[in-house]
């Protein structure tokens, strides 16, 4: 398909809109919806808005087509990428497992494979072999963003290295200032480290960007609450 076709749903994507982007995929003709660039982005629409069952419709179409050239091939490989992290999501860990391998064995993208492979770990709580993932990938590319902001946002959590945490996540700011990930990264470090009044700053422009991030409105009620119990004098 000729990409200005559906350029406008792209930006929306790319913009952090998935919802609106959705919307426009899907009001396309019956033809254009079932051209594979389309299922591709339909499916990554439903991954970021946390619509896991509804993405694996679309995601599972793509890695089973034909390549036609290179970028649908790519986006065949992208598509295993994103499937595994929904299935380690989702409770399907050896199916997460089988794309993890599938990608290794094809070569693709090993920070991006070891990053997911990182993020895995996380979700099934083995923190230690998350970060050694993370680690890996920045050994290979110092400033992959999602490495960084993973890393850092993992050290926060468990409450390690607090300084090395924040350096990671104001790096991944700085490549990419207007991701939520990034934002809620910094602000959740600020907010381990006892500076709320930062926290809450970079925790509601994370908010502003990405208002229905169930993690962001989380973390931004505990940093509420914390202030609220400061100004109390702890009572």
């Amino acid at each position: 398909m000729d990409q200005r076709l559906i350029s406008q749903g792209i930006i929306l994507y790319k913009t952090g809109k998935y919802t609106e982007a959705l919307h426009f995929f899907q009001s396309l003709s019956s033809e254009q919806v079932n051209d594979l660039d389309v299922i591709y982005f339909i499916g990554l629409c439903h991954t970021k808005l946390k619509h896991y069952e509804d993405a694996l419709l679309y995601l599972e179409q793509v890695v089973t087509a034909i390549p036609e050239d290179d970028i649908q091939q790519d986006r065949i490989l992208q598509c295993r990428l994103v499937l595994a992290v929904i299935y380690a999501t989702t409770g399907r860990s050896r199916l997460a497992e089988f794309e993890l391998r599938s990608l290794k064995e094809t070569g693709y993208n090993p920070c991006a494979v070891y990053a997911a492979m990182a993020y895995i770990s996380w979700l099934q709580q083995d923190y230690t072999k998350s970060i050694e993932q993370y680690e890996k990938v920045l050994e290979m590319e110092p400033e992959n963003i999602t490495a960084l902001n993973g890393l850092g946002y993992v050290l926060a959590c468990l409450n390690k290295d607090l300084t090395r945490a924040l350096m990671l996540s104001k790096r991944a700011l700085d490549i990419s200032p207007n991701s939520p990930a990034c934002l809620d990264t910094l602000g959740w470090v600020y907010y381990k480290l006892g500076l709320l009044e930062e926290a809450e700053s970079f925790l509601r422009k994370a908010l502003e960007r990405d208002g229905a991030n169930e993690e962001i409105l989380e973390h931004l009620k505990m940093i509420q609450a914390s202030r609220e119990n400061s100004a109390s004098g702890g009572k």
